[in-house]
């Protein structure tokens, strides 16, 4: 039986960047949360001291109790001490390993959820490995064929039929495959995870004014409307598709509970801009449940003690109300 107080598995990222430094403020203050982090102690311990924080950081292991007012850690090792601000590829391993260890915590039953901090796929993919970004990386992880990146905040949530894909190549991945599997996913886990009993879709078209009419682009007409048509059937809650100029009207979002988008920056501009530092990314179809923060590694502030920890404390907030509610 899971704990009152789910334990969080947490990840803080790549290690040049903000995401350490955010940890150790969300647990100086909000000791609330029972949280272990995966990640090497001393970089956790290197940062406290650079930032003036008075943290413990305590090794633990899988099965251990939490003591309080310290940082639980699991220990994964950095090949190579970063400074703040300066990634190393040769790390890359290391930010993976964390990845794969924390699952494996929630996957066994130890933690309940897993909070990722800001990765830099840039540095990953230096490194030599392949990596569009963690949704894909945890899927591949859960053995998990189809999932979906939604971001939510105060008043929105958006998902994505394409995630980080070039502009030029996502017209030809939003197939009818795909746009079932992503429509599908998110009506089972806003029923199953959010609690919502028959949720209201929003499903935005592709092309300018959802295609006027095959005038601009034949996209919305040959493959969204008919998957959307089809899943009415079978007794979705679908709309669309919708012009994304005038999806975002308050009197749609107050008839929806999710917007689906079919590209990243198609959604996510208008989600950022109504919630940035409160909003939380979320994985849909994930066997366990799994948010992140809505930023990313800010290396130009990393070390400066100028980063700001709403959206980690968020992400953790959100695992914790979802871990409560499936206990």
């Amino acid at each position: 039986m899971i704990d009152p107080q789910p334990l969080l598995a947490v990840t803080p990222g790549e290690p040049a960047g903000i995401g350490p430094e955010l940890l150790l403020q969300v647990h100086r203050y909000h000791p609330e949360f029972r949280v272990v982090a995966v990640a090497d102690p001393e970089l956790l311990r290197r940062t406290a001291e650079r930032a003036g924080m008075d943290v413990v950081i305590r090794e633990w292991q899988a099965g251990d109790p939490l003591a309080d007012g310290e940082l639980a850690c699991l220990p994964t090792r950095l090949a190579r001490d970063v400074e703040p601000g300066r990634p190393d590829p040769v790390n890359a391993a290391y930010v993976l390993d964390t990845l794969r260890r924390a699952t494996a915590l929630v996957r066994d039953g130890h933690a309940a959820a897993l909070v990722t901090g800001p990765v830099h796929k840039g540095v990953i993919n230096q490194a030599g490995v392949a990596f569009s970004g963690h949704t894909e990386f945890l899927a591949a992880l859960a053995g998990t064929a189809n999932v979906v990146m939604m971001l939510a905040a105060p008043g929105l949530r958006v998902a994505l039929v394409t995630t980080h894909l070039p502009l030029r190549d996502v017209a030809d991945a939003v197939t009818p495959e795909r746009l079932e599997q992503v429509l599908r996913i998110t009506a089972t886990d806003l029923q199953q995870r959010f609690g919502i009993d028959r949720p209201r879709i929003q499903v935005l078209g592709l092309n300018p004014h959802a295609g006027e009419g095959g005038y601009l682009g034949h996209e919305d007409g040959e493959v969204i409307a008919p998957v959307i048509e089809r899943l009415r059937q079978d007794g979705l809650q679908l709309e669309g598709p919708v012009p994304a100029d005038t999806a975002f009207t308050p009197p749609r979002l107050a008839a929806c509970d999710a917007v689906v988008a079919m590209y990243h920056d198609q959604g996510l501009p208008v989600l950022k801009h109504m919630g940035f530092g409160r909003s939380v990314n979320i994985t849909l179809g994930l066997p366990f449940i799994r948010t992140s923060v809505d930023h990313g590694t800010a290396l130009d502030i990393a070390g400066t003690g100028r980063a700001d920890a709403s959206s980690l404390y968020h992400a953790i907030r959100t695992a914790q109300k979802l871990a409560e509610a499936v206990a």
